[in-house]
Order: C-alpha cells, then structure tokens, then sequence
C-alpha cells in the first residue's frame, strides 16, 4: 500500500507541490475575505445600511455576521485550521452573497452587466473553496500538525 496523501503523486516532489499549491490557494482566497473583513469593522455603519438597502432583515446582525465569517474564517483558512468545513462555510456564504447582492437579473441593464460578473465571480470563488474542502489544506497546515 503506497503512503503517499494523493493516490495520482507520481513522484515525491509532487506531494510537495500539492502541498505549496494548497498553501498558496489557501492564502489567495484568504485575501480576499480578511482584508474585507477588517474594512467592514472600520465601516461598519456603511455595511450596515447597504445590508439593510437589499432588503435583508437584522442589518447589524448581518453586519456582524459577515466580519465573523471574513476576518475569522479567512484568518482560519489562511492557517489551515479546520479547513474542509471553514471551506465550506465561506463557500455557503459566498453564494449566499452573489444571490442577494449580486442579483443581476432584478437589476436594469446598467447595472446587470457587472453584477453578473460579480455573481459569478463569487461562484467561482465557491467553486475553489469546495475544492479545498475535498482535497483539503495540506501539509503546511495547522490541520496537518
């Protein structure tokens, strides 16, 4: 039986590079959520008002919601800690951002254009993150530790 992590590493240096990849896509998507999360503590009063122009209810709650899911689980996903379910959890909420801010086909045509974008944008970021999840951190990890 091979002791390898990934039953396709065909050579050693390729658990290796498995490894910096999961690290290096790791902190990419995490530039996306921690220095946004940060932005909506010092903006709080904004994100609070364009959560509550979309319509959704509690808005500070939402607020307070989306600065937990982005500095803290962006911060958990950078260091690898808990990352199959961090990573699924930001996914849900990336979604979940694309349906209710990015709404393009409820938008005129001035501004579907780039919503569209955005929305799928978000998908795809959603997309990555599930990929996380199934193949998980890797060995530069908490996780792995």
């Amino acid at each position: 039986m091979s002791t390898t992590t990934a039953p396709y590493a065909a050579a050693p240096s390729a658990g290796a590079t498995q490894d910096s990849l999961a690290l290096l896509g790791r902190v990419l998507i995490a530039l996306l959520f921690v220095p946004a999360g940060f932005g909506k503590i010092g903006g709080f009063a904004g994100v609070v008002g364009y959560i509550g122009a979309v319509g959704l209810p509690l808005p500070q709650l939402g607020a307070v919601i989306a600065i937990v899911v982005e500095l803290g689980l962006g911060l958990l996903l950078l260091v690898g800690y808990k990352t199959r379910i961090v990573s699924i959890v930001l996914a849900v909420f990336t979604v979940a951002t694309a349906v209710f801010f990015h709404n393009f086909w409820a938008m005129p045509a001035d501004k579907a254009y780039v919503n569209q974008l955005m929305f799928f944008k978000n998908i795809a970021i959603a997309g990555g993150l599930l990929a996380i999840a199934a193949l998980g951190a890797g060995r530069f990890s908490i996780d792995r530790k």
